[in-house]
């Protein structure tokens, strides 16, 4: 639905730029008109949901998106879906809940984010303007001291080769004298040093002995130059929908050994079952925190839910957001089916974070899925067969998600609908 955009790379620009940056992809938003119109509905409500969870932990940047992607979705891109007509009551709330709260909020957070990055604007300036004058004055001293150099030189006719900071002392009473001749017969050459297997010298006291393990660390530490180069510049956007990345999202670890327990009486019968992945935002991450198993028609191969109604009542009440969802393949392994694929395409057009997991007790394995991005979802977006049918595997249509984080102290809940 919307489209991911990467400005982190534009650095320090004008306010206003940045406003222009930040308003275009709040606008990154698009209907598919083969999508029930009824999960846009959906996903505008978890949107709200988000963007409070932003505006109340201060990431003002990511709530004005959302509220801008809000009140893009439906005031303008809902009316080209053709089914808008079944939906016009409910846009018409939609409406006068953008023009009394949710116009006046993003107009504030508009006003907010431009005051916020004229001062970064001016602080960028300041500093720019005072690293100028410090190359200036710098520049002046390499001056002075090239003209000091210069007259020195004229000074004394020839060019000094002592460097102007060495001071020389001559004791005029402590003459040089001959070399002892003894001692060069003391003197050990390149072809007298001992080998690997014999280090010792007796009597000559020129080898050292070998540095110490502790005195190459310290001196390895004291090699290091006083700043990090890994350092990442102050101007760190990590936490902003601008980055275009996918967001981690957090699995409880129990999760699938939780499912496979509740699915035990399906499994057995070699029937599917399925289950939605559900939980909330904190700090720019995601936690699944619910698995909803809502009522299903299941078969060996394919599990089809009922009632979607019950499934928004109960993340309504409890403000939970869609994150993916699980399933079984009681005989087969863990892969993503032609149906699979068109079933987990609304999910992920929905919040492109969204995980499949595949649960495969027979192999005792478990997939974590999503559609390739730049190629897997806009192809079966745009597929219109249904049923199980053929899908070219190359490009592939989809990959193991990358952007999950297993967590071992966390626990599942399950609400189970089907009761």
């Amino acid at each position: 639905m919307s489209k991911a955009v990467n400005n982190m790379s534009m650095g320090v620009v004008e306010p206003e730029e940045r406003m222009r940056h930040l308003s275009h992809c709040g606008n990154l938003i698009e209907v598919d008109k083969n999508m029930p119109v009824t999960r846009y509905y959906r996903s505008g409500t978890e949107m709200l949901r988000m963007a409070t969870v932003y505006l109340r932990e201060g990431n003002h940047e990511n709530a004005f998106i959302l509220y801008l992607r809000y009140m893009t979705l439906f005031i303008e891109k809902i009316r080209q879906h053709p089914d808008y007509g079944s939906v016009k009551a409910e846009v018409r709330d939609i409406n006068k809940k953008i023009k009394d709260e949710i116009m006046p909020t993003t107009e504030k957070l508009r006003d907010k984010l431009l005051t916020h990055y004229q001062r970064e604007y001016e602080q960028f300036l300041a500093s720019k303007e005072a690293e100028r004058v410090r190359e200036l004055e710098r520049e002046r001293e390499r001056e002075r001291e090239r003209q000091r150099q210069r007259e020195r030189e004229q000074a004394g006719g020839v060019p000094s080769l002592i460097p102007a900071n060495l001071h020389v002392l001559i004791d005029e009473g402590n003459q040089p004298t001959a070399p002892d001749l003894g001692l060069l017969d003391q003197v050990v050459y390149p072809n007298d040093f001992p080998t690997a297997a014999n280090r010792s010298l007796p009597g000559s006291g020129l080898l050292l002995p070998a540095a110490s393990s502790d005195a190459v660390a310290d001196k390895t530490a004291n090699s290091k130059p006083s700043f990090d180069r890994n350092q990442k510049p102050a101007y760190n956007r990590t936490d902003s929908l601008l980055a275009g990345s996918l967001r981690l999202v957090h699995v409880p670890g129990d999760t699938m050994e939780v499912f496979l327990k509740l699915a035990h009486a399906n499994t057995s019968k070699n029937i599917e079952t399925c289950g939605v992945l559900a939980g909330h935002l904190s700090q720019n991450q995601l936690y699944i925190t619910h698995i909803i198993t809502p009522q299903q028609q299941g078969t060996p191969d394919s599990c089809n839910t009922m009632h979607e109604e019950q499934i928004f009542d109960v993340q309504d009440q409890m403000q939970l957001i869609t994150l993916g969802w699980i399933h079984t393949h009681p005989s087969q392994t863990a892969f993503l089916s032609s149906v699979d694929l068109h079933t987990h395409c609304s999910y992920q057009m929905m919040m492109p974070e969204a995980l499949a997991i595949v649960c495969a007790p027979k192999y005792n394995t478990t997939g974590f899925f999503i559609l390739t991005p730049h190629y897997g979802l806009d192809y079966i977006a745009q597929c219109r067969q249904s049923g199980f049918h053929p899908h070219p595997n190359d490009p592939p249509l989809f990959m193991e998600a990358q952007h999950i984080r297993m967590d071992g102290q966390a626990k599942i809940k399950v609400i189970d609908l089907r009761r």
